[in-house]
């Protein structure tokens, strides 16, 4: 049985799944992004899922169109000894990625790139927004950027939306530094942008981005602290949803307030605003501000804002926020706001939401997810709302003893019928993490869900895909053909793993067996195209004490090797697009390796998306409706 009582889903919704009910079983897909694809057993074997000079991609968002937006991530940087003087590049495994340090001592470098996808072909392209150049190796110092960008989502028309930093500025540093001639700051930490084709981006401008600082009774300043605001979604219509500064806490406003009153050229108002607002060594801005659910209508580069109702009212100098994720053709959005549930004070939670707008004033209105019939969940959230008004998200509570996220749905058009939380793998409510992240008019979802249930480790993670209409949950690793798990066929017709060759720096010819696991998969399109994150095999490379790469005589470098003389393998993650496999008869693969490949791999597993979620409120990812 489901996790839910036993009420009918509206009228609506029940004629639209009633139509669907004769929708076929689970399909079964193939990775189209494999290097040489569709002709894998006579060539390299590699996922192309990122762009050059990066380490890792992630697939963010597909229309209908076959279109695709993805983010990449952490240059590759790998340096020889010193007596070596130099860089090398490094093709086939897996490269340290540069660590980037925020000090307004240092000049800021950029470590993400925007990046789209065409179909066919689908090899991800670099796309410049604010000014931004691609990655290079060695490093062009010409082309260094200071912009962090990111998309997240694209419409039919091609209309994307995402967010961008600010670029970087200087002021003569006076100080006790004797090699620093620099201060280093930003406008702002975080805008959110829409761009059209190659048009320049337009910025998402929050209603907050400067602060009056009062000395005495008459005199003011205004102190432009930048603000914060992001895009995460955008419907056909170009009606785009995310979330925008509206205020300051009186907390940073205090200290914003030292930082003007102590001004000197020891450290200047902009330095000690900018070192307020860099992350600091747990991810977090000394700098906090309000934050609220907005939309914005895009029409041919003019933006109008509206801001989202917050789901309670502010009586206190309390921070609040609430966010817009996810929207639908209709113009609802799904997100999360601040509520006191069941109106009691003492009952503050961050829940899952969703916005309808009156047909009569124009007005949005704001509507609480109750997710809430046990009182044990402790937060909740919406990512995503589909034409027929189903809302997709995850809550959080306590399961066997451990705080667990559970994949829930929502018929909005039946709002007094619970939120259901569907069987995963197992015919009651398992203790396995889950988030569903996206929904088309079909009633296909898909996220992310836990692989094992290790109670003290973290737990690998597989991307899902869940019929609402049959309510069939399926693993997507078990859904796709041999060629899209790393197998080929040998001379017998036999399925066995396809094997790397990569040379050593003595010279030796080494092997290591070829393997994909798709780890989430945020974004299907009504053809059933999944975008998402795949984790593939490499080998590790060798350092020495010092964290020198190892480099033979040949001139390239010592893999890890195991007792057995093999390389020691790695995962590195990579954008993923999935297509249903359109041959007759075609079949998922069954075989499963005799030295347990798969085993060892899912205990490996880990989430993609953490190096987004340290970024302050911000949860990146969407889809096209």
């Amino acid at each position: 049985m489901k996790f839910k009582l036993d009420k009918a889903l509206s009228l609506v919704a029940v004629g639209v799944l009633s139509v669907l009910q004769g929708v076929h079983a689970a399909p079964v897909y193939e990775i189209i992004n494999i290097d040489n694809y569709p002709d894998v057993q006579n060539g390299d074997y590699d996922l192309n899922g990122t762009i050059d000079n990066t380490r890792n991609g992630y697939g963010m968002a597909v229309n209908s169109s076959n279109e695709a937006v993805g983010a990449a991530k952490g240059k590759k940087k790998l340096t020889v000894s010193e007596e070596d003087d130099g860089v090398i590049d490094i093709e086939d495994g897996v490269a340290d990625s540069e660590t980037i340090t925020y000090s307004v001592n240092l000049p800021i470098i950029a470590n993400n790139y925007t990046f789209n996808s065409i179909g066919n072909a689908w090899v991800p392209t670099f796309e410049s927004v604010n000014g931004t150049t691609a990655p290079t190796f060695p490093e062009d110092e010409s082309a260094v950027n200071s912009v962090d960008t990111f998309f997240y989502d694209i419409n039919d028309s091609g209309l994307k939306v995402g967010a961008m930093t600010g670029k970087e500025q200087t002021l003569p540093y006076v100080g006790d530094r004797e090699d620093q001639d620099f201060w280093y700051y930003r406008e702002y930490e975080q805008r959110g942008f829409v761009k059209s084709g190659s048009d320049a981006e337009v910025a998402l401008l929050p209603p907050y981005s400067q602060y009056v600082y009062k000395e005495g009774e008459s005199e003011e300043q205004t102190i432009t602290v930048g603000g914060f605001s992001s895009a995460a979604s955008v419907n056909n219509n170009g009606l785009i949803t995310g979330y925008a500064s509206t205020d300051i806490s009186e907390n940073s406003a205090g200290k914003i307030d030292s930082c003007v009153s102590n001004n000197s050229e020891t450290k200047p108002q902009n330095i000690c605003i900018q070192d307020l607002q860099f992350p600091n060594q747990y991810g977090y801005s000394d700098v906090q501000y309000q934050i609220r659910g907005y939309v914005w209508q895009y029409d041919a580069g003019a933006v109008t804002a509206t801001m989202l109702p917050l789901g309670l009212e502010v009586t206190n100098d309390s921070v609040f926020s609430a966010q817009g994720l996810g929207i639908n053709n209709e113009g609802q959005v799904a997100g999360r706001s601040y509520v006191y549930r069941d109106n009691d004070k003492d009952r503050l939670y961050y829940d899952a939401a969703y916005w309808t707008k009156d047909a009569a004033t124009g007005e949005y209105k704001y509507n609480w997810v109750d997710v809430d019939e046990a009182r044990d969940v402790y937060s909740s959230i919406a990512y995503d709302i589909n034409d027929n008004g189903i809302l997709v998200g995850s809550y959080n509570k306590y399961i066997n003893g451990y705080r667990r996220d559970k994949f829930f749905y929502f018929d909005t058009k039946s709002p007094e019928t619970p939120l259901v939380t569907p069987n995963d793998f197992y015919d009651n409510l398992s203790d396995l993490s889950s988030r569903g992240r996206d929904i088309n008019n079909l009633g296909q979802v898909v996220g992310y869900i836990e692989t094992t249930h290790d109670k003290e480790k973290p737990r690998p993670k597989a991307g899902f895909l869940y019929d609402l209409p049959k309510d069939e949950f399926s693993n997507l690793n078990d859904l796709l053909t041999c060629e899209s798990k790393g197998y080929k066929q040998n001379d017998k017709g036999n399925w066995e793993r396809n094997l790397v060759e990569v040379t050593d720096g003595d010279g030796k010819t080494l092997t290591y067996k070829s393997d994909i696991l798709v780890v989430e998969a945020n974004s299907i399109n009504e053809d059933g195209t999944i975008v998402g994150t795949a984790f593939i095999r490499k080998p590790s490379y060798k350092f020495d004490d010092d964290g020198n790469l190892v480099i033979g005589d040949d001139g390239k470098p010592f893999f890890q090797l195991n007792g057995n003389g093999d390389p020691v393998t790695s995962y590195l993650p990579r954008m993923v697009i999935l297509q249903p496999n359109s041959t007759s008869g075609a079949e998922a693969c069954t075989v499963v390796d005799d030295d347990d490949t798969d085993e060892n791999y899912e205990r490996k597993g880990a989430a993609s998306f953490a190096w987004l979620l340290a970024l302050p409120l911000l949860w990146f990812r969407r889809r096209i409706k």
